[in-house]
């Protein structure tokens, strides 16, 4: 068996001191110092194989704190491992207390396209593999032609919603994990922050002027928000697919801006089957008797098992007991939106199977509710919290 680990890192504004990314916002030289020392900190304790991290605006900064958790790193093991003056020379201890360096780990850094000047900067995403990477990582942003999702109110064609690119990149990697070469792809879908037109003088937008509270409008630009978070899901939905019918293992990572249970979510994963088809009528049924044969509801659920993802945290629910999990934390409300997804072959049941999960973690405590007068930490540690799921791999037949 062959055992590893791979995890979601929403690092939230990574930028080096006194660059501004958003309007009027940066960091000091303590403020970065101080972000850099945690994310450090973090990295250290989940010294996972494989990392996905989203917010990226600098890739130099993000080198700088792998650099710094390494430093940490080696600092935890001169101090735990077991030598001849510790008396705990057992091996299972030092297993658990060994942390791995990423010195000889490769990096794909995933720049987005909408970026601009300062002040108007836009995150890209990263991937770190200590196993390297199969072959040269691929960034979906551009969609070269504009995509069209055309509407009908049930008659006739009314209207189309058009994407031409992706508000973030989706950073697709191939990882070789023991004898298995998965493939891995990390996002960051568009947020749930309304999405509102500027004026032709290039103006702030009505909207976005809260001493004239617009309830319409603003509902509007959280409309534009989620249409484009649904989209942006189903291209990648569609990269995924690709994969499935190639035959090979895929799992999906990231910041998803929305609960697995939301439509967006449920778009990267698919469909759940029915429990039976028999009893439905044929889409051609020309009679109320006319339902699908017992073969054909068979190879309906084959159909979308086959390119069904399963979360890892509902996996890691069914199997601890366990009643929560969450990822963020705002305005009294809990949830999870950054999530690691995996297809049947990390399934023990499924019959083609190349290993399982069996552990998930989420370190959260340092997330504080957005209504606590304590929030404002948040600026320099992140407003998410880290997933990892373990993964024990078969050898590979």
């Amino acid at each position: 068996m062959t055992n590893f680990t791979i995890a979601s890192f929403n690092v939230k504004n990574l930028i080096g001191a006194d660059h501004e990314y958003y309007q009027f916002q940066s960091y000091t030289p303590e403020e970065y110092a101080w972000k850099r020392d945690w994310l450090a900190d973090q990295m250290v304790t989940l010294d996972a194989d494989i990392i996905g991290f989203q917010e990226v605006f600098d890739e130099e900064a993000l080198k700088d704190v792998i650099k710094l958790a390494d430093t940490y790193g080696d600092q935890q093991n001169d101090f735990s491992l077991p030598d001849a003056t510790k008396r705990y020379r057992k091996r299972a201890i030092f297993e658990k207390l060994a942390y791995g360096s990423y010195r000889d780990a490769k990096v794909a850094f995933a720049p987005n396209m909408n970026d601009g000047d300062a002040g108007h900067r836009r995150p890209g995403l990263a991937i770190i593999s200590r196993f390297g990477f199969e072959e040269e990582p691929e960034i979906i942003q551009d969609l070269g032609q504009p995509l069209d999702i055309p509407f009908s109110d049930g008659f006739e064609a009314d209207g189309f919603f058009r994407i031409s690119r992706l508000s973030r990149p989706i950073l697709k990697a191939r990882i070789r994990v023991g004898g298995h070469v998965i493939t891995v792809f990390n996002c960051h879908l568009k947020s749930k922050l309304g999405e509102y037109l500027r004026p032709a003088d290039g103006g702030p937008a009505p909207e976005a002027d809260l001493t004239r509270y617009d309830p319409v409008g603003r509902a509007l630009g959280s409309a534009r928000a989620a249409m484009r978070r649904m989209a942006e899901a189903w291209v990648l939905r569609g990269a995924i697919v690709q994969e499935l019918q190639k035959g090979n293992p895929v799992m999906v990572l990231g910041d998803f801006n929305d609960a697995e249970n939301a439509v967006s979510s449920e778009i990267i994963s698919g469909e759940h089957p029915f429990k039976n088809y028999q009893w439905m009528l044929r889409h051609d049924a020309e009679h109320r008797g006319d339902r699908y044969s017992e073969a054909e509801a068979h190879q309906i659920t084959e159909d979308i098992e086959a390119v069904r993802l399963h979360p890892a945290e509902k996996l890691f629910v069914r199997k601890s007991l366990r009643d929560m999990v969450f990822t963020s934390a705002f305005g009294g409300v809990y949830e999870s939106i950054d999530q690691i997804y995996m297809s049947r072959h990390f399934l023990p049941e499924f019959a083609g199977s190349i290993g399982e999960m069996d552990y998930f973690s989420v370190l959260n405590d340092h997330l504080t509710d957005g209504s606590h007068p304590e929030a404002p930490y948040n600026k320099l540690a992140s407003d998410h919290g880290q997933i990892m799921a373990h993964v024990k791999l078969k050898e590979e037949a």
